[in-house]
């Protein structure tokens, strides 16, 4: 069963979509699954063994020009049949997928934020996504969608799809994601980032949809009753960042607002064991894997209660309306000034946890495969 999946994203450390492609891809290989990998352009390429040892297909493309290279084979261009010869099956993780005439193909549906929030994408990514992703989910012979909102998203916006070929798999959480076991593991870790004794941590792109100026104008409510409370903001520039930082400016709290960029994957566990709360405030996920990691790590979560977030997080946290300022200031102070709350929240985070698991995940993918292979001579 020669499956080929796609690990650019995660070569190439695409903040969500890379720790997607990473997690199930472990996940499947721990389960004795044969795979193979396709990296666009394998000359930056950051994975670590065990998925830097898998024999590796490639397009030698770098990621624009793959994203063209891809789309031109819809509209009578070659085929990337040679780019991919000899396997069964080829597993899309983000949001591309060439045109083969010898494969099976899954695709992995994360999200369809492009419509929700149109103004919130570069017009270049729009355009594409617009024009292509009708013919990506038309070519896939199955849909993998991580929550049950992308599913229903995915009907309501691509009506033609038969419903047969979507099949909801959830996310999971990485068994590193835990609480310490001694407070002195996380020392290295604080002392790297100069991490303040009490702080609420975000963990993400800095981009408009996820909602961080409430953050900010929240924090900055929170810190006339807290001034001591540090704020984390642990992620890399997105797109259409600048008025996140004009909120930082316009609200003075540059001294105190931590931004570390991109956090490596290594010190991500300790970081989020590291703070007091876990603020969360997106508009829109397709799943929302950060405050899952959270829970995980036993860490308080407050949380948007808006598209896939209800499904991830439950009971668990604090579910907020996306823009209310004021719930946003209140839950907070609750968590930091409430023990019995933080205790709570703690404990059903921790069994919420575990109720998402990547090998639960890889299981029901490697049966989707299967279903999509022929059957063996004889069996």
């Amino acid at each position: 069963m020669p499956i080929c999946f796609d690990l650019s994203a995660a070569a190439h450390e695409r903040a969500g979509l890379g720790r997607y492609a990473t997690g199930l891809a472990q996940a499947l290989l721990g389960l004795g699954v044969p795979l193979s990998a396709f990296i666009n352009d394998p000359r930056e390429s950051r994975l670590g063994p065990p998925l830097s040892d898998l024999p590796t297909f490639t397009a030698d493309l770098p990621r624009k020009r793959w994203r063209l290279r891809a789309a031109a084979s819809y509209f009578g261009g070659p085929s990337l049949d040679r780019a991919l010869s000899g396997i069964t099956l080829f597993h899309a993780t983000e949001h591309l997928l060439p045109w083969l005439t010898h494969a099976r193909s899954v695709f992995t549906l994360h999200d369809v934020a492009y419509l929700r929030y149109p103004r919130y994408h570069l017009l270049q990514n729009r355009l594409y996504l617009s024009l292509m992703m009708p013919r990506f989910l038309a070519r896939a012979d199955a849909i993998i969608c991580v929550s049950d909102h992308t599913q229903q998203d995915a009907l309501r916006y691509y009506p033609r799809l038969n419903p047969a070929k979507l099949h909801v798999i959830a996310e999971g959480v990485e068994p590193r994601f835990r609480p310490p076991a001694r407070l002195a593991e996380l020392a290295p870790v604080q002392a790297k980032y100069r991490l303040p004794e009490r702080f609420i941590l975000y963990v993400g792109t800095i981009e408009p949809r996820k909602n961080l100026s409430v953050l900010l104008q929240a924090y900055a409510a929170l810190r006339q009753h807290l001034p001591e409370v540090g704020l984390v903001i642990a992620g890399g520039k997105g797109w259409l960042y600048e008025s996140f930082f004009q909120a930082l400016r316009r609200l003075e709290l540059e001294p105190h607002v931590i931004l570390t960029g991109y956090v490596p994957e290594a010190d991500l566990p300790h970081l989020i064991a590291s703070a007091c709360v876990f603020a969360y405030p997106s508009e829109f996920e397709g799943f929302g894997l950060p405050p899952l990691e959270a829970m995980a790590c036993g860490v308080p979560v407050a949380c948007s209660n808006a598209s896939s977030l209800p499904e991830v997080v439950g009971d668990a946290g604090l579910l907020l309306p996306p823009h209310d300022v004021h719930a946003w200031q209140a839950a907070l102070y609750n968590l930091l000034t409430d023990g019995d709350l933080r205790s709570d929240l703690r404990e059903r985070g921790l069994a919420r946890a575990l109720q998402f698991t990547w090998p639960k995940a890889a299981r029901k993918t490697l049966e989707l495969y299967q279903s999509l292979m022929p059957a063996e001579p004889g069996s």
